[in-house]
């Protein structure tokens, strides 16, 4: 998947020799990542490896050291509603969707005031097993389904900036392949990516570049063909 060339030369997150803690364990050593513009970006790596713990340090969750730039902000001091006011767009791998609420409740929630790229309307019209579902309680779908509407209820809060921690993790075949779309759609509004996933396939079909973590470190960055073509990047750092 390619981004325009324009948009390929606006650098929108820029993260710098970020450190981070879980209480006195470092976890991150010094990790640097940048995302372009309407760019969809993956980070790959074992459990273990640090993955969603940067996702949770750029969101403000975690104690860090370093930069997190946003947009040309420094946004590392900020507190997580603060940055998600900013434009970025957190859905984390358990699915936390308001169980007892409808689906047009929980897609209501995640709206934001002023931002317009993303009506209730377009997100039925994607996906119309979320209309069939309007007014069903979220606790009764599917994981897939919980999937889905999560990322959506993400998307009206228009993010120029989506992190989406393992969206395939125990869904059907036929899930995964709707969340890929998913995907292509949300980057065809040139909004960026951030994307954890387990799932090379995946990876490697919806994303710009790719980024493999090891240690709590990048050790890895290039293109999916690139990545192909580092037998010993995968055998070392992916494959078990």
């Amino acid at each position: 998947m390619m981004s325009s060339a324009n948009n390929q030369q606006k650098t929108l997150l820029s993260i710098n020799d970020l450190h981070g803690f879980y209480g006195k364990s470092h976890i991150l050593h010094g990790v640097n990542l940048n995302i372009k513009r309407g760019e969809v970006v993956s980070l790959l790596g074992r459990n273990g490896s640090g993955r969603s713990t940067t996702l949770k340090a750029i969101m403000g969750g975690i104690s860090t050291r370093g930069e997190v730039v946003f947009s040309g902000e420094d946004i590392s001091d900020l507190k997580p509603f603060q940055i998600a006011h900013k434009g970025i767009g957190y859905v984390p791998e358990n699915r936390d969707v308001f169980g007892a609420l409808s689906v047009r409740d929980n897609l209501i929630l995640g709206q934001i005031k002023g931002n317009d790229r993303w009506s209730i309307e377009d997100i039925f019209d994607l996906f119309p097993i979320l209309r069939e579902r309007a007014d069903a309680p979220a606790g009764v779908l599917s994981g897939g389904e919980q999937q889905m509407l999560t990322i959506c209820r993400t998307l009206i809060g228009g993010p120029d900036l989506i992190m989406i921690d393992e969206p395939t993790e125990g869904l059907a075949p036929r899930m995964v392949e709707m969340v890929g779309e998913l995907l292509s759609e949300i980057a065809k509004r040139d909004v960026a990516i951030l994307l954890v996933e387990q799932k090379l396939v995946i990876a490697l079909n919806v994303s710009d570049r790719l980024f493999v973590m090891g240690h709590g470190e990048i050790v890895f960055e290039g293109t999916p063909k690139q990545l192909l073509n580092a037998s010993e990047i995968r055998e070392e750092w992916l494959e078990v």
